[in-house]
């Protein structure tokens, strides 16, 4: 299992523009093979930050879902970014 997790720094004032140009995304990784979880957010504290969280069964299936990436639109607002991709070795209850 492999968890992609971390932040982006969006230009000031297009975080919320981001963050529903986003949507097509999420809908298309949740219904993506190997997808168990995708969320891009707007930050409740902080008006530039964009947080990701994903949660893939492969590293097949992340990379066939990649693809693409963000259109040529949405990287011009992406200023900085903090984004891993954690490869898991066992999961248990919280």
């Amino acid at each position: 299992m492999l968890i992609v997790s971390g932040h982006l720094r969006i230009a000031p004032g297009r975080r919320d523009a981001f963050a529903a140009a986003s949507l097509e995304a999420v809908v298309l990784a949740r219904e993506a093979p190997g997808c168990l979880d995708f969320v891009v957010s707007a930050d409740p504290l902080d008006p530039d930050r964009i947080n990701v969280f994903e949660r893939w069964s492969s590293t097949d299936e992340l990379l066939a879902f990649r693809g693409d990436g963000p259109d040529d639109g949405m990287w011009a607002d992406i200023v900085g970014a903090d984004v891993h991709r954690y490869e898991i070795a066992s999961v248990g209850p919280a």
